[in-house]
Protein backbone atom coordinates (compact mmCIF):
# COMPACT_ATOMS: atom_id res chain seq x y z
CA UNK A 1 0.00 0.00 0.00
CA UNK A 2 1.00 3.51 -1.01
CA UNK A 3 2.37 6.69 1.94
CA UNK A 4 -1.16 7.47 1.57
CA UNK A 5 -2.71 4.46 1.55
CA UNK A 6 -5.55 6.34 4.45
CA UNK A 7 -7.36 8.51 1.52
CA UNK A 8 -9.00 5.53 -0.07
CA UNK A 9 -9.15 3.43 2.62
CA UNK A 10 -12.74 2.00 4.73
CA UNK A 11 -12.21 1.64 8.85
CA UNK A 12 -13.80 -0.64 11.20
CA UNK A 13 -14.26 0.78 14.83
CA UNK A 14 -13.39 -2.24 17.27
CA UNK A 15 -14.50 -2.52 20.63
CA UNK A 16 -11.88 -5.18 22.15
CA UNK A 17 -14.14 -5.69 25.32
CA UNK A 18 -17.39 -6.03 23.38
CA UNK A 19 -16.10 -8.25 20.80
CA UNK A 20 -15.19 -11.93 21.30
CA UNK A 21 -15.08 -13.51 24.51
CA UNK A 22 -11.92 -16.45 23.96
CA UNK A 23 -11.78 -17.40 27.45
CA UNK A 24 -15.08 -17.48 29.06
CA UNK A 25 -14.72 -14.42 31.68
CA UNK A 26 -17.46 -12.41 30.08
CA UNK A 27 -15.00 -10.00 28.41
CA UNK A 28 -14.08 -9.43 24.96
CA UNK A 29 -10.15 -9.96 24.25
CA UNK A 30 -7.44 -9.71 21.74
CA UNK A 31 -7.36 -13.54 21.14
CA UNK A 32 -11.18 -13.29 20.96
CA UNK A 33 -10.85 -10.49 18.15
CA UNK A 34 -8.21 -12.80 16.35
CA UNK A 35 -11.29 -15.30 15.74
CA UNK A 36 -13.47 -12.94 13.96
CA UNK A 37 -10.44 -11.27 11.81
CA UNK A 38 -11.82 -13.18 8.81
CA UNK A 39 -15.16 -11.54 9.34
CA UNK A 40 -13.99 -8.09 9.37
CA UNK A 41 -12.02 -8.89 6.18
CA UNK A 42 -14.68 -10.40 4.24
CA UNK A 43 -16.53 -6.85 4.93
CA UNK A 44 -14.36 -5.20 2.52
CA UNK A 45 -12.50 -2.62 5.04
CA UNK A 46 -8.79 -1.69 5.20
CA UNK A 47 -8.09 -0.59 8.80
CA UNK A 48 -9.07 -1.35 11.91
CA UNK A 49 -9.55 1.52 14.73
CA UNK A 50 -9.21 -0.31 18.23
CA UNK A 51 -10.82 1.93 20.71
CA UNK A 52 -8.87 2.24 24.05
CA UNK A 53 -7.05 -1.20 25.41
CA UNK A 54 -4.60 0.02 28.05
CA UNK A 55 -4.89 -0.66 31.52
CA UNK A 56 -8.43 1.06 32.98
CA UNK A 57 -10.68 1.04 35.41
CA UNK A 58 -13.56 1.54 32.75
CA UNK A 59 -15.13 3.97 34.15
CA UNK A 60 -15.56 5.41 30.44
CA UNK A 61 -14.66 2.59 28.55
CA UNK A 62 -10.64 2.69 28.39
CA UNK A 63 -10.22 6.52 27.73
CA UNK A 64 -9.78 6.87 31.31
CA UNK A 65 -5.53 5.72 30.48
CA UNK A 66 -4.47 4.07 33.75
CA UNK A 67 -1.43 2.97 31.66
CA UNK A 68 0.02 4.23 28.58
CA UNK A 69 2.48 1.60 28.20
CA UNK A 70 -0.01 -1.73 28.91
CA UNK A 71 -2.58 -3.73 27.56
CA UNK A 72 -5.88 -4.46 30.28
CA UNK A 73 -5.85 -7.62 31.68
CA UNK A 74 -9.44 -8.39 30.66
CA UNK A 75 -8.48 -7.61 26.96
CA UNK A 76 -5.23 -9.97 27.49
CA UNK A 77 -1.07 -8.75 27.76
CA UNK A 78 0.83 -7.79 25.05
CA UNK A 79 1.86 -11.10 23.46
CA UNK A 80 -2.06 -11.23 22.90
CA UNK A 81 -1.71 -7.52 21.42
CA UNK A 82 1.17 -8.22 19.40
CA UNK A 83 -0.67 -11.71 18.04
CA UNK A 84 -3.63 -9.59 16.97
CA UNK A 85 -1.49 -7.16 15.48
CA UNK A 86 0.47 -9.96 13.51
CA UNK A 87 -3.14 -11.48 12.29
CA UNK A 88 -4.15 -8.72 10.95
CA UNK A 89 -1.57 -7.94 9.10
CA UNK A 90 -1.16 -10.97 7.34
CA UNK A 91 -4.74 -10.45 6.41
CA UNK A 92 -3.82 -7.25 4.72
CA UNK A 93 -5.62 -4.94 7.62
CA UNK A 94 -4.12 -1.84 9.00
CA UNK A 95 -4.33 -0.92 12.62
CA UNK A 96 -4.52 2.21 14.26
CA UNK A 97 -5.03 2.30 18.16
CA UNK A 98 -6.65 4.91 20.04
CA UNK A 99 -4.45 7.46 22.27
CA UNK A 100 -5.78 9.64 24.95
CA UNK A 101 -3.39 12.67 25.15
CA UNK A 102 -5.38 14.95 27.00
CA UNK A 103 -6.42 13.28 30.66
CA UNK A 104 -5.47 10.30 32.21
CA UNK A 105 -7.80 8.46 34.94
CA UNK A 106 -7.54 9.66 38.67
CA UNK A 107 -6.09 6.17 39.39
CA UNK A 108 -3.02 6.61 36.81
CA UNK A 109 0.07 6.26 39.16
CA UNK A 110 1.20 10.18 37.87
CA UNK A 111 -2.29 11.28 39.18
CA UNK A 112 -2.28 9.37 42.32
CA UNK A 113 1.73 10.88 43.34
CA UNK A 114 0.97 14.80 42.46
CA UNK A 115 -2.45 14.14 44.93
CA UNK A 116 -0.54 13.26 47.74
CA UNK A 117 2.65 15.29 47.39
CA UNK A 118 2.80 19.11 46.54
CA UNK A 119 6.68 18.90 45.54
CA UNK A 120 6.17 15.58 43.80
CA UNK A 121 7.72 16.31 40.02
CA UNK A 122 4.15 14.71 38.66
CA UNK A 123 2.07 17.54 40.53
CA UNK A 124 3.07 19.47 37.14
CA UNK A 125 1.69 17.06 35.31
CA UNK A 126 -1.99 17.83 36.07
CA UNK A 127 -3.46 21.44 35.95
CA UNK A 128 -4.63 22.65 39.79
CA UNK A 129 -5.79 25.57 41.60
CA UNK A 130 -6.43 26.88 44.80
CA UNK A 131 -10.52 28.45 43.86
CA UNK A 132 -11.34 27.02 40.78
CA UNK A 133 -12.67 29.92 39.29
CA UNK A 134 -9.83 30.42 36.21
CA UNK A 135 -10.87 29.90 32.23
CA UNK A 136 -14.43 30.02 33.10
CA UNK A 137 -15.19 30.85 29.60
CA UNK A 138 -14.62 27.04 29.04
CA UNK A 139 -17.92 25.20 27.86
CA UNK A 140 -18.58 22.18 30.05
CA UNK A 141 -18.64 18.84 27.51
CA UNK A 142 -20.62 16.84 29.76
CA UNK A 143 -23.59 18.73 31.13
CA UNK A 144 -25.30 15.92 32.41
CA UNK A 145 -22.78 14.79 34.92
CA UNK A 146 -20.16 17.41 35.46
CA UNK A 147 -21.11 21.22 36.99
CA UNK A 148 -17.68 22.05 36.42
CA UNK A 149 -14.68 21.73 34.79
CA UNK A 150 -13.22 21.85 38.36
CA UNK A 151 -13.19 19.47 41.05
CA UNK A 152 -11.67 19.67 44.41
CA UNK A 153 -9.76 17.03 45.76
CA UNK A 154 -9.41 16.31 49.33
CA UNK A 155 -6.07 14.43 49.45
CA UNK A 156 -4.21 17.10 47.06
CA UNK A 157 -6.20 20.25 48.90
CA UNK A 158 -6.43 22.04 45.53
CA UNK A 159 -9.36 21.50 42.41
CA UNK A 160 -8.19 19.99 39.67
CA UNK A 161 -8.79 20.25 36.06
CA UNK A 162 -10.91 18.03 33.78
CA UNK A 163 -12.90 18.82 30.45
CA UNK A 164 -14.29 15.18 30.50
CA UNK A 165 -15.31 13.54 33.87
CA UNK A 166 -14.07 13.89 37.14
CA UNK A 167 -12.54 10.89 37.00
CA UNK A 168 -10.03 11.94 33.97
CA UNK A 169 -7.59 14.59 34.97
CA UNK A 170 -6.31 16.73 32.35
CA UNK A 171 -2.38 16.59 31.87
CA UNK A 172 -0.85 19.54 31.78
CA UNK A 173 0.76 20.36 28.35
CA UNK A 174 3.00 23.69 29.45
CA UNK A 175 5.00 20.50 31.47
CA UNK A 176 7.36 19.87 28.65
CA UNK A 177 7.91 16.13 30.44
CA UNK A 178 4.42 15.70 29.56
CA UNK A 179 5.59 16.11 25.83
CA UNK A 180 8.42 13.70 26.49
CA UNK A 181 6.00 10.81 28.43
CA UNK A 182 3.25 10.93 25.63
CA UNK A 183 6.24 11.01 22.59
CA UNK A 184 7.36 7.97 24.56
CA UNK A 185 3.81 6.01 24.44
CA UNK A 186 3.78 6.48 20.74
CA UNK A 187 7.04 5.08 20.40
CA UNK A 188 6.39 2.14 21.97
CA UNK A 189 3.26 1.44 20.47
CA UNK A 190 4.89 1.64 16.96
CA UNK A 191 7.35 -0.25 18.32
CA UNK A 192 5.11 -3.05 18.19
CA UNK A 193 4.16 -2.29 14.48
CA UNK A 194 1.04 -0.12 15.34
CA UNK A 195 -0.06 1.72 11.56
CA UNK A 196 -0.95 5.05 13.22
CA UNK A 197 -3.28 6.39 16.18
CA UNK A 198 -6.41 7.96 16.59
CA UNK A 199 -5.53 10.89 18.74
CA UNK A 200 -8.54 11.20 21.03
CA UNK A 201 -9.92 14.95 22.14
CA UNK A 202 -7.10 16.93 20.89
CA UNK A 203 -8.61 20.53 20.92
CA UNK A 204 -8.54 20.88 24.66
CA UNK A 205 -4.43 20.13 25.24
CA UNK A 206 -3.92 23.95 26.64
CA UNK A 207 -5.08 26.24 29.16
CA UNK A 208 -5.31 30.10 28.97
CA UNK A 209 -7.13 32.27 30.70
CA UNK A 210 -9.89 35.02 28.77
CA UNK A 211 -10.02 32.13 25.88
CA UNK A 212 -12.71 28.62 25.46
CA UNK A 213 -9.50 26.67 25.87
CA UNK A 214 -9.77 25.14 22.47
CA UNK A 215 -7.45 25.47 19.55
CA UNK A 216 -5.08 27.24 20.89
CA UNK A 217 -1.96 28.19 19.17
CA UNK A 218 0.09 26.18 22.02
CA UNK A 219 -1.85 22.99 20.88
CA UNK A 220 -0.92 23.47 17.50
CA UNK A 221 2.59 24.21 18.02
CA UNK A 222 2.70 21.08 20.56
CA UNK A 223 1.07 19.37 17.47
CA UNK A 224 3.19 20.05 15.19
CA UNK A 225 6.49 18.97 17.42
CA UNK A 226 4.59 15.81 17.58
CA UNK A 227 4.61 15.18 13.76
CA UNK A 228 7.97 16.03 13.50
CA UNK A 229 8.82 13.20 16.04
CA UNK A 230 6.77 10.79 13.96
CA UNK A 231 7.70 11.80 10.71
CA UNK A 232 11.43 11.23 11.95
CA UNK A 233 11.36 8.44 13.64
CA UNK A 234 8.78 6.22 12.34
CA UNK A 235 7.60 7.78 8.71
CA UNK A 236 4.44 6.50 7.31
CA UNK A 237 2.66 6.18 10.51
CA UNK A 238 -1.24 7.44 10.15
CA UNK A 239 -2.04 10.30 12.56
CA UNK A 240 -6.15 10.79 13.09
CA UNK A 241 -7.58 13.66 14.30
CA UNK A 242 -10.36 13.64 16.90
CA UNK A 243 -11.54 17.31 17.00
CA UNK A 244 -15.26 18.12 17.31
CA UNK A 245 -14.98 21.98 15.51
CA UNK A 246 -16.18 23.65 12.77
CA UNK A 247 -14.80 22.44 9.36
CA UNK A 248 -13.06 25.96 9.24
CA UNK A 249 -11.80 25.26 13.10
CA UNK A 250 -10.68 22.18 11.95
CA UNK A 251 -8.38 23.34 8.92
CA UNK A 252 -5.72 24.24 11.18
CA UNK A 253 -5.33 20.67 12.35
CA UNK A 254 -3.96 19.41 9.08
CA UNK A 255 -1.66 22.11 9.45
CA UNK A 256 0.51 22.97 6.09
CA UNK A 257 2.59 21.09 3.60
CA UNK A 258 5.63 22.95 5.24
CA UNK A 259 4.41 22.45 9.11
CA UNK A 260 2.25 19.40 9.02
CA UNK A 261 -0.35 18.00 12.30
CA UNK A 262 -2.64 15.31 11.21
CA UNK A 263 -3.03 13.44 7.65
CA UNK A 264 -6.92 12.98 8.56
CA UNK A 265 -9.25 14.94 10.28
CA UNK A 266 -13.07 13.76 11.81
CA UNK A 267 -15.55 15.98 9.89
CA UNK A 268 -18.24 16.09 12.79
CA UNK A 269 -20.43 18.29 11.51
CA UNK A 270 -21.48 15.99 8.08
CA UNK A 271 -22.42 13.66 10.57
CA UNK A 272 -25.74 15.13 12.00
CA UNK A 273 -26.74 16.68 8.71
CA UNK A 274 -27.04 13.44 6.99
CA UNK A 275 -29.58 12.64 9.66
CA UNK A 276 -31.49 15.68 9.17
CA UNK A 277 -31.42 15.69 5.06
CA UNK A 278 -33.18 12.37 5.26
CA UNK A 279 -35.83 13.28 7.88
CA UNK A 280 -36.41 16.65 6.35
CA UNK A 281 -36.60 14.73 2.69
CA UNK A 282 -34.09 18.32 1.74
CA UNK A 283 -30.59 18.05 0.94
CA UNK A 284 -29.79 21.78 1.25
CA UNK A 285 -27.80 20.89 5.33
CA UNK A 286 -25.65 18.39 3.70
CA UNK A 287 -24.73 20.78 1.02
CA UNK A 288 -24.51 24.06 2.93
CA UNK A 289 -21.83 21.99 5.20
CA UNK A 290 -19.81 20.56 2.33
CA UNK A 291 -20.02 24.44 0.78
CA UNK A 292 -18.50 25.60 3.92
CA UNK A 293 -15.88 23.21 4.39
CA UNK A 294 -12.42 24.33 2.72
CA UNK A 295 -9.92 22.70 0.90
CA UNK A 296 -7.15 20.40 2.77
CA UNK A 297 -4.06 20.35 1.90
CA UNK A 298 -2.44 17.72 -0.64
CA UNK A 299 -2.46 14.25 0.85
CA UNK A 300 -4.88 14.75 3.45
CA UNK A 301 -8.49 13.33 4.27
CA UNK A 302 -11.84 13.76 6.09
CA UNK A 303 -12.88 11.08 7.98
CA UNK A 304 -16.52 10.72 8.11
CA UNK A 305 -18.69 8.03 9.69
CA UNK A 306 -22.56 7.66 10.60
CA UNK A 307 -21.96 6.22 14.43
CA UNK A 308 -19.14 5.30 16.66
CA UNK A 309 -19.13 4.81 20.26
CA UNK A 310 -20.06 8.17 21.48
CA UNK A 311 -23.31 9.98 21.36
CA UNK A 312 -24.48 11.18 18.13
CA UNK A 313 -23.18 14.21 18.59
CA UNK A 314 -25.24 17.56 17.83
CA UNK A 315 -23.00 20.02 19.08
CA UNK A 316 -22.11 20.87 15.89
CA UNK A 317 -25.62 22.61 14.83
CA UNK A 318 -27.58 25.50 15.99
CA UNK A 319 -30.09 25.15 19.49
CA UNK A 320 -33.22 25.03 17.13
CA UNK A 321 -31.58 22.00 15.23
CA UNK A 322 -30.71 20.32 18.14
CA UNK A 323 -34.43 20.91 19.50
CA UNK A 324 -35.45 19.49 16.34
CA UNK A 325 -33.22 16.38 15.80
CA UNK A 326 -33.77 15.27 19.21
CA UNK A 327 -37.58 15.42 18.78
CA UNK A 328 -37.14 13.37 15.47
CA UNK A 329 -34.88 10.73 16.69
CA UNK A 330 -34.74 10.94 20.26
CA UNK A 331 -38.60 11.13 21.46
CA UNK A 332 -37.46 9.61 24.89
CA UNK A 333 -35.67 11.30 27.35
CA UNK A 334 -33.92 8.13 28.18
CA UNK A 335 -32.13 8.44 24.47
CA UNK A 336 -30.52 12.18 25.00
CA UNK A 337 -27.17 12.40 26.39
CA UNK A 338 -25.72 15.70 26.87
CA UNK A 339 -26.06 17.14 23.42
CA UNK A 340 -26.75 14.51 21.91
CA UNK A 341 -28.46 11.55 21.14
CA UNK A 342 -27.59 7.62 22.51
CA UNK A 343 -28.63 5.50 20.10
CA UNK A 344 -27.04 2.64 17.00
CA UNK A 345 -27.80 3.53 13.63
CA UNK A 346 -30.72 1.04 13.15
CA UNK A 347 -33.03 1.95 15.42
CA UNK A 348 -32.06 5.14 14.85
CA UNK A 349 -33.53 4.70 10.78
CA UNK A 350 -36.81 2.88 12.80
CA UNK A 351 -34.75 -0.61 10.86
CA UNK A 352 -36.18 0.93 8.06
CA UNK A 353 -33.65 -0.95 5.32
CA UNK A 354 -34.55 1.24 2.50
CA UNK A 355 -32.95 4.45 4.97
CA UNK A 356 -29.91 2.15 6.05
CA UNK A 357 -29.40 1.88 2.63
CA UNK A 358 -29.60 5.16 1.22
CA UNK A 359 -27.74 6.45 4.18
CA UNK A 360 -25.08 4.06 3.87
CA UNK A 361 -24.94 4.82 0.30
CA UNK A 362 -24.85 8.29 0.84
CA UNK A 363 -21.92 8.88 3.33
CA UNK A 364 -19.75 6.17 1.49
CA UNK A 365 -19.56 7.80 -2.31
CA UNK A 366 -19.10 11.19 -0.36
CA UNK A 367 -15.46 12.96 -0.05
CA UNK A 368 -13.53 11.19 3.02
CA UNK A 369 -12.74 8.09 4.64
CA UNK A 370 -15.33 5.87 6.13
CA UNK A 371 -15.70 4.35 9.18
CA UNK A 372 -18.13 1.46 10.36
CA UNK A 373 -18.95 0.82 13.68
CA UNK A 374 -18.93 -2.47 15.10
CA UNK A 375 -22.06 -4.46 14.91
CA UNK A 376 -24.05 -1.64 12.45
CA UNK A 377 -22.65 -3.72 9.84
CA UNK A 378 -25.70 -6.76 10.92
CA UNK A 379 -28.49 -3.67 11.79
CA UNK A 380 -27.60 -4.25 16.11
CA UNK A 381 -29.95 -2.19 17.83
CA UNK A 382 -29.04 -0.40 21.80
CA UNK A 383 -30.47 -0.45 25.09
CA UNK A 384 -31.33 2.74 26.23
CA UNK A 385 -31.78 1.88 29.89
CA UNK A 386 -28.00 1.48 30.23
CA UNK A 387 -26.72 4.36 32.02
CA UNK A 388 -24.13 6.70 29.87
CA UNK A 389 -23.14 5.45 26.37
CA UNK A 390 -22.92 1.81 27.27
CA UNK A 391 -26.51 0.95 25.23
CA UNK A 392 -24.31 1.22 21.82
CA UNK A 393 -21.34 -1.03 23.27
CA UNK A 394 -23.49 -4.13 23.90
CA UNK A 395 -21.50 -7.66 22.91
CA UNK A 396 -21.35 -8.29 19.34
CA UNK A 397 -24.10 -10.60 18.41
CA UNK A 398 -22.61 -13.40 16.55
CA UNK A 399 -25.50 -16.38 16.89
CA UNK A 400 -28.05 -17.56 18.52
CA UNK A 401 -26.36 -19.21 20.95
CA UNK A 402 -26.22 -18.10 24.85
CA UNK A 403 -24.94 -14.83 24.82
CA UNK A 404 -25.09 -14.75 21.36
CA UNK A 405 -21.59 -16.44 20.72
CA UNK A 406 -19.89 -13.46 22.16
CA UNK A 407 -19.15 -15.63 25.57
CA UNK A 408 -18.97 -18.90 27.39
CA UNK A 409 -19.34 -16.97 30.55
CA UNK A 410 -22.28 -16.98 32.73
CA UNK A 411 -22.60 -13.23 32.49
CA UNK A 412 -20.82 -10.79 30.88
CA UNK A 413 -20.11 -7.36 31.11
CA UNK A 414 -23.19 -6.24 29.81
CA UNK A 415 -26.05 -8.24 28.69
CA UNK A 416 -26.68 -8.87 25.39
CA UNK A 417 -30.25 -7.32 23.54
CA UNK A 418 -32.80 -9.62 23.87
CA UNK A 419 -35.67 -7.46 22.67
CA UNK A 420 -38.19 -8.72 20.05
CA UNK A 421 -36.38 -6.62 17.24
CA UNK A 422 -32.79 -6.40 17.80
CA UNK A 423 -32.29 -9.36 20.05
CA UNK A 424 -29.72 -11.73 19.44
CA UNK A 425 -31.81 -14.73 18.27
CA UNK A 426 -32.98 -12.37 15.66
CA UNK A 427 -30.13 -10.37 14.61
CA UNK A 428 -26.65 -11.81 14.56
CA UNK A 429 -24.26 -12.77 12.10
CA UNK A 430 -24.56 -15.99 11.02
CA UNK A 431 -28.21 -15.80 10.43
CA UNK A 432 -27.32 -12.74 7.90
CA UNK A 433 -24.81 -15.09 5.71
CA UNK A 434 -26.93 -16.80 3.74
CA UNK A 435 -29.31 -13.80 3.05
CA UNK A 436 -28.38 -11.44 0.46
CA UNK A 437 -30.80 -8.62 1.28
CA UNK A 438 -29.05 -8.88 5.02
CA UNK A 439 -27.65 -5.69 6.25
CA UNK A 440 -24.08 -7.79 6.43
CA UNK A 441 -24.17 -8.38 2.92
CA UNK A 442 -25.49 -5.17 1.80
CA UNK A 443 -22.45 -3.83 3.79
CA UNK A 444 -20.19 -6.47 1.87
CA UNK A 445 -21.58 -5.20 -1.28
CA UNK A 446 -21.91 -1.42 -0.97
CA UNK A 447 -17.93 -1.36 0.46
CA UNK A 448 -16.79 -3.96 -1.88
CA UNK A 449 -18.92 -1.55 -5.09
CA UNK A 450 -17.06 1.69 -3.45
CA UNK A 451 -14.13 0.13 -3.50
CA UNK A 452 -14.24 -0.86 -7.21
CA UNK A 453 -14.31 2.79 -8.45
CA UNK A 454 -11.08 4.90 -8.24
CA UNK A 455 -13.77 7.72 -8.70
CA UNK A 456 -15.67 7.25 -5.02
CA UNK A 457 -12.46 6.41 -3.46
CA UNK A 458 -10.58 9.11 -4.09
CA UNK A 459 -12.34 11.24 -6.80
CA UNK A 460 -12.67 14.93 -7.31
CA UNK A 461 -16.41 15.98 -5.92
CA UNK A 462 -18.66 18.47 -7.95
CA UNK A 463 -22.54 19.29 -7.30
CA UNK A 464 -25.12 18.54 -9.86
CA UNK A 465 -28.13 20.54 -9.81
CA UNK A 466 -31.30 18.87 -9.93
CA UNK A 467 -34.01 21.28 -9.53
CA UNK A 468 -35.52 19.14 -6.39
CA UNK A 469 -34.56 19.69 -2.93
CA UNK A 470 -35.72 16.28 -2.52
CA UNK A 471 -33.53 14.88 -4.98
CA UNK A 472 -29.34 15.11 -3.80
CA UNK A 473 -26.91 14.35 -6.79
CA UNK A 474 -23.31 14.76 -7.39
CA UNK A 475 -20.44 13.50 -9.76
CA UNK A 476 -17.29 12.19 -8.35
CA UNK A 477 -14.33 11.95 -11.40
CA UNK A 478 -10.73 11.02 -11.61
CA UNK A 479 -8.45 13.69 -13.61
CA UNK A 480 -11.82 14.88 -15.23
CA UNK A 481 -13.25 11.46 -16.27
CA UNK A 482 -16.78 11.15 -16.04
CA UNK A 483 -17.02 9.16 -13.21
CA UNK A 484 -19.75 7.91 -11.00
CA UNK A 485 -22.95 10.12 -10.77
CA UNK A 486 -24.16 9.35 -7.69
CA UNK A 487 -28.41 10.17 -7.33
CA UNK A 488 -30.27 9.66 -4.27
CA UNK A 489 -34.07 10.79 -3.62
CA UNK A 490 -33.95 11.90 0.25
CA UNK A 491 -37.88 11.57 0.28
CA UNK A 492 -40.47 8.97 1.16
CA UNK A 493 -42.21 10.50 -2.06
CA UNK A 494 -41.86 9.08 -5.91
CA UNK A 495 -39.22 11.57 -7.39
CA UNK A 496 -37.92 11.82 -10.93
CA UNK A 497 -33.85 12.70 -12.52
CA UNK A 498 -33.16 13.44 -16.18
CA UNK A 499 -30.05 11.24 -17.16
CA UNK A 500 -28.71 12.67 -20.21
CA UNK A 501 -26.89 9.76 -21.41
CA UNK A 502 -27.06 5.90 -21.50
CA UNK A 503 -25.86 4.82 -17.30
CA UNK A 504 -25.27 1.72 -15.89
CA UNK A 505 -26.82 1.62 -11.96
CA UNK A 506 -23.98 -0.31 -9.79
CA UNK A 507 -26.29 -0.31 -7.28
CA UNK A 508 -29.11 -2.51 -8.79
CA UNK A 509 -28.64 -6.07 -9.02
CA UNK A 510 -27.92 -6.89 -11.34
CA UNK A 511 -26.62 -3.98 -12.97
CA UNK A 512 -29.49 -1.92 -15.36
CA UNK A 513 -28.41 0.45 -17.37
CA UNK A 514 -31.05 3.79 -17.54
CA UNK A 515 -31.44 6.64 -19.85
CA UNK A 516 -33.78 9.78 -19.99
CA UNK A 517 -36.32 10.46 -17.49
CA UNK A 518 -35.57 8.19 -14.03
CA UNK A 519 -38.47 7.41 -11.70
CA UNK A 520 -36.98 7.59 -8.25
CA UNK A 521 -38.75 5.52 -5.94
CA UNK A 522 -39.00 6.39 -1.74
CA UNK A 523 -35.13 6.35 -0.56
CA UNK A 524 -33.80 5.29 -3.85
CA UNK A 525 -30.18 5.78 -4.37
CA UNK A 526 -28.43 4.93 -7.41
CA UNK A 527 -24.32 5.02 -8.59
CA UNK A 528 -24.08 5.73 -12.22
CA UNK A 529 -20.98 5.05 -14.23
CA UNK A 530 -21.12 5.30 -18.37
Amino acid sequence: MTTNWYNNAVFYELYIRAYKDSNGDGNGDFRGAIEKLDHIKSLGVDCIWVMPHYPSPLLDDGYDVSDYLGVHPDYGDLDDFRAFLDAAHARGLKVVTDIVMNHTSDQHPWFQAARQDKNSPYRDYYVWSDTGTEYADTRIIFLDTEPSNWTYDDVAGQYFWHRFYSCQPDLNYDNPQVHEEMFNAIRFWLDLGVDGFRVDAIPYLYEREGTNCENLPETHDFLKKMRRMVDDEYPGTLLIAEANQWPEDLLPYFGTPEEPEFQVCFHFPIMPRLYMVLKKGDKTPIVDILNRTPAIPPGAQWMTFLRNHDELTLEMVTPEERKWMRQQYAPNPRMRLNLGIRRRLAPLLDNDKRKWFLLNALFLSLPGAPIIYYGDEIGMGDNIWFPDRHGCRTPMQWDNDRHAGFSTAKETYLPVLCDETYGYQQVNAAAQEADPASYLNLTRFLIGTRQSLAALRSGQFVWVETGNDAVLAFRRHVDGTDGVLCVFNLSDQPQTFILRRPRVDVLSRPEVKMRGKVGLRPYACHWFRN
